[in-house]
């Protein structure tokens, strides 16, 4: 298996600002690399590619003493993070998608960089609590658990005025769990965060909503700061500290979660949502009695409910119960979402559902809404257990 690990760095103040240049000539390699690829199709339509500008390296470093103090090899990984972005472009234009052609980055927008092999500008020294980034140095970390595996890459990652440390490891051995002969569909909702098809219930814990005060007044201490001042940027950071916060804890709130099912559960059956097309703001409504003018088309609502299915998360604990399923040996099944909530799991037919929490069945009257999608789900999976708990 391969295995992602996470520690926090505690760099001393010089080893900070080598790492945020470090981050910097990144972000400017990224940059000119992309205005290349622009003047270069605008000028000639000509594609450069990723071996011709990696080809470019060696020149540039020797033209510029701040790209030599990096390693060669994490510039190589930056330029190929620039062609992934390309074809990804490309593959949505040849697909009819909205394109979205790469932008450039600003420094604050940029904030990790990538050496792809241990030994190669980077070591990882766990015996002495090091971490050595070419050009950075040797620095502190923080290892809260053992580091399973063959590290294969090390990332270094700002998170506000936090340092962090992302190691990839090949071969991270599996710890399968004994059989518990429970198998469930799991149905995921805002109002409830999941709803399991033997009837247990899981809490959302709304973490964005109970920070909503919090953040709100940072946002309005950061209007009333001057634009360019040391005071704007410390009312920014606190911001970015809030939303910090709230990510740490959704995180954590889906380890948990994740970790209490793989250790209960030999199947779990998911829907396999695309909650990137469920959080798009609906299309204006153009009004064709007045030209310029546009008739309503529920964005407030939408809006409002776009952040409840971000503040649950649901593609990230699917990630994260997916990857928790493999190391325990259990199995994740993902069905077709298409109806499961309206559709009674008893007959089949159609529901009505006039609130959140219920829907109407015309032969078997009021269902709960989560329980039903639950059951369907583990239906569509193909698990044994819907039909002793419909029976």
């Amino acid at each position: 298996m391969r295995r992602a690990y996470k520690f926090r760095l505690y760099p001393t103040s010089g080893q900070a600002s080598r790492a945020a240049q470090c981050l910097r000539d990144h972000q400017r390699l990224y940059n000119a690399a992309l205005e290349e690829r622009r003047e270069a199709w605008k000028r000639r339509k000509v594609s450069v590619r990723y071996g011709q500008q990696s080809a470019q390296l060696k020149d540039i470093r020797a033209l510029d003493p701040d790209q030599s103090r990096w390693s060669f090899s994490s510039q190589q990984a930056t330029l190929r993070r620039l062609d992934k972005a390309m074809s990804a472009f490309y593959r949505r234009c040849k697909t009819g998608q909205m394109p979205g052609y790469p932008r450039f980055k600003a420094f604050d927008r940029w904030d990790s960089a990538e050496w792809p092999k241990d030994g190669d500008g980077c070591r990882w020294k766990p015996g002495i609590g090091r971490v050595h980034l070419q050009g950075i140095g040797h620095v502190r970390v923080h290892a809260h658990r053992p580091v399973e595996g063959r590290v294969k890459t090390i990332g270094l990652k700002r998170e506000g005025r936090r340092w962090y440390v992302v190691l990839s490891c090949d071969d991270v051995p599996a710890r399968p769990l004994l059989p518990t002969g429970r198998q469930i569909g799991a149905d995921v909702g805002v109002a409830r965060f999941a709803t399991t098809s033997d009837g247990e219930i899981i809490p959302n814990p709304k973490y964005l909503r109970t920070s909503a005060k919090e953040l709100a007044a940072a946002q309005q201490a950061l209007s009333r700061k001057k634009r360019g001042s040391a005071n704007r940027r410390r009312a920014k950071a606190k911001i970015g500290e809030v939303h910090r916060r709230i990510r740490s804890r959704r995180a954590d709130f889906h380890h948990k979660t994740a970790r209490a099912l793989t250790g209960t559960c030999d199947v779990i059956a998911l829907e396999n949502l695309n909650t990137a097309g469920m959080t798009k703001r609906p299309a204006p409504k153009p009004d064709p009695d007045e030209p310029g003018a546009h008739l309503p088309n529920g964005a407030a609502a939408k809006a409002g409910l776009n952040k409840s299915i971000l503040d649950a998360g649901w593609n990230q604990f699917a990630n994260i119960l997916a990857g928790k399923a493999e190391e325990a040996g259990r199995r994740i099944v993902f069905v077709n979402p298409a109806y499961t909530s309206i559709d009674c799991h008893l007959c089949g037919a159609r529901c009505a559902r006039p609130r959140q929490d219920t829907v109407i069945c015309p032969v078997h009257g009021p269902l709960d809404a989560d329980l039903n999608g639950a059951l369907n789900i583990a239906a569509r999976a193909g698990l044994g257990s819907v039909q002793a708990h419909a029976a």
